[in-house]
């Protein structure tokens, strides 16, 4: 029995432990986006049903290693994403496997009923094109800063993958940036002339 506990105790001592996860570097003066979404009008064309969306942008599920967002049919994916105020837009952050994570990477702004028949007929506000290191490296790439100055919504085009395969994955999509100041009309008082 003793000899048992201590070939186990060997065996747990000789596993590594899990790498923690990178932490990523924030850029300055931006913050992380996910307070300002609106949930209820998320959407994603061609996810996977039982690996949706929610696995790669909310923040509890998309720090797990074990979640992520896949392709259905194809491996390209549109991900419409709205804001519940005008943001400025600066950096996105695209984590996934060597192999089936994102490479083509459209972004556009204020762009709202978008689908794979028509995403090539409007050019995009930015495009990215990730390497593999990218997809590892845990830190947000700098966007066109000027071309979503006043964003209410963001559709993300995956366009393909690393490998060329037929599934997409991708484990975090992180959108950094700031919110506008926007004035509230009804917030406003009339002044009376006297």
């Amino acid at each position: 029995m003793a000899a048992d506990s201590t070939a186990a105790a060997a065996a747990a001592a000789a596993t590594p432990a899990p790498a923690p996860a990178a932490t990523v570097q924030v850029p300055r003066g931006q913050v992380d986006l996910i307070d300002f979404i609106d949930w209820t009008g998320v959407e994603c064309l061609n996810q996977d049903s039982s690996h949706s969306i929610v696995n790669a942008l909310k923040q509890s599920l998309r720090d797990d290693e074990g979640l992520y967002l896949a392709s259905d049919s194809d491996e390209q994916l549109l991900i419409y994403i709205p804001f519940m105020q005008v943001i400025k837009l600066h950096s996105a952050l695209f984590k996934g496997p060597e192999e089936e994570g994102p490479k083509t990477i459209k972004l556009f702004s204020n762009k709202e009923h978008m689908g794979f028949s028509n995403v090539n007929d409007y050019p995009p506000s930015d495009t990215l094109e990730l390497s593999s290191d990218h997809l590892i490296e845990n830190k947000p790439l700098p966007l066109k800063y000027v071309k979503f100055q006043n964003v209410r919504s963001l559709t993300i085009f995956i366009e393909d993958n690393q490998s060329g395969s037929d599934v997409s994955k991708i484990h975090k999509i992180a959108l950094y940036g700031t919110t506008v100041d926007t004035t509230n009309m009804k917030d406003l008082k009339k002044i009376e002339e006297h």
